[in-house]
């Protein structure tokens, strides 16, 4: 990231603590992370069996379930569903973008909409593209630098005004989803006992997404907990912690297509909205993972006060997952070689972003065992092996 991109970052992070210090250290929030810890911990220790009642219970709900074992499969099937389109719209996911949804599309010739706005000026940014925060992909740009990427990017002349932009590219957005057909989403949470998927958001965008002919929900096997309470309890705390705020503009509760029987309580299929709901629970490496990694809930808290993010930006990360957590869990979703390099080294292993988890993710302890596996396989720094035998043959690193 360019020096000023870091700046903005560091005062919008600065902005987002503030916001968020006083309900952090509320009682009932400190309850709520009490419970969700417990929900976490006891969740990943069971997902194969949650997976096949999650199974079960959206075909109950009417709802298509499918299942992929990496990113290959994912993307396959998705493609399966949308091959007949020539645009699609989706919400902001990470567990897209750890598919790399956006370039696989442009490879098949269809145009992928971004509907939020943070996304969306990430998107039509030229070069580089990755986001900075989980939750607010574009908090590095100056508004200054939004207006002259919507600018370029749609033709158009537009001030240095974060309503006008937001007016502009929400019309742009409005447009573009008049030619789509299909909406593509994430969850939040996954409620395996009911069936149901659980998306917070502000901007009302899923809500739109979803009420459209086929809703595509990609979700993690991670996301599982048992029922709908423990689902809210974990996106309630999650908003708390990403945003400052007790509650999202928005939670959405998926349980099936829509439908109707208020005709002699008949019931019918395809009211206002989806017609067609498909969800596909991504494994992706994520059972193989230490159960500590799949304890967050993605609120982006242990980057905002990581001391090596807030220097290097989102070069310390895997696509959308950002920091010590992000660089860790590609070890999983990918490779040794893809978590050496998105950072595995930069950690100092302070440990801060453990004391600001609301769950309590001991990520330098991970990053110390995802090190001692990669020196064993051979990834590891040059100026490492350099010092080991400079100490072997003269007792000093020097």
């Amino acid at each position: 990231m360019k020096e000023n991109e870091l700046k903005t970052m560091r005062s919008s992070f600065k902005i987002m603590e503030e916001r968020r210090i006083d309900l952090i250290h509320d009682p009932r929030i400190i309850k709520l992370q009490e419970r969700v810890k417990n929900i976490r911990k006891k969740s990943v220790k069971k997902i194969p069996a949650m997976v096949e009642t999650a199974r079960k219970s959206f075909k109950i709900n009417g709802m298509e379930f499918l299942y992929a074992e990496d990113s290959h499969q994912a993307l396959d099937l998705i493609y399966n569903l949308i091959k007949n389109e020539k645009m699609v719209a989706k919400s902001k996911s990470n567990t897209l973008n750890e598919l790399g949804l956006s370039d696989y599309l442009n490879e098949k010739n269809i145009q992928l909409v971004e509907t939020d706005l943070g996304d969306r000026i990430i998107q039509l940014k030229p070069d580089d593209n990755k986001p900075s925060h989980p939750i607010g992909p574009a908090l590095h740009l100056k508004v200054d630098k939004i207006a002259e990427i919507i600018s370029e990017s749609l033709d158009v002349k537009v001030k240095a005004d974060p309503r006008v932009i937001m007016e502009l590219v929400k019309g742009n957005v409005l447009e573009e989803l008049k030619s789509c057909k299909i909406g593509i989403t994430g969850a939040n949470s996954v409620a395996a006992e009911d069936g149901s998927l659980i998306m917070v958001h502000n901007e009302g965008n899923i809500s739109l997404l979803s009420l459209m002919d086929t809703h595509i929900v990609v979700v993690g096997v991670d996301k599982l907990v048992d029922t709908i309470e423990d689902a809210i309890s974990v996106v309630k705390l999650e908003t708390a912690y990403a945003t400052g705020t007790a509650l999202s503009s928005y939670i959405n509760v998926i349980s099936g297509p829509s439908k109707t029987a208020d005709i002699e309580k008949k019931l019918l299929e395809g009211m206002y909205g989806a017609r067609k709901v498909v969800v596909i629970l991504l494994d992706n490496g994520r059972q193989e993972a230490l159960e500590e990694c799949l304890w967050c809930i993605g609120c982006g808290s242990c980057i905002v006060s990581c001391p090596v993010y807030n220097v290097v930006g989102n070069e310390f990360g895997y696509r959308g997952y950002l920091g010590g957590r992000g660089v860790a869990m590609s070890r999983f979703l990918q490779d040794e070689k893809t978590s050496f390099n998105s950072g595995l080294y930069m950690c100092t292993l302070c440990g801060l972003c453990t004391l600001e988890c609301p769950v309590g993710t001991p990520t330098s302890e991970i990053m110390e065992k995802i090190r001692k596996e990669s020196k064993n396989t051979g990834f590891s720094p040059k100026e490492h092996y350099k010092i080991h035998k400079s100490i072997e043959r003269k007792g000093s690193p020097f």
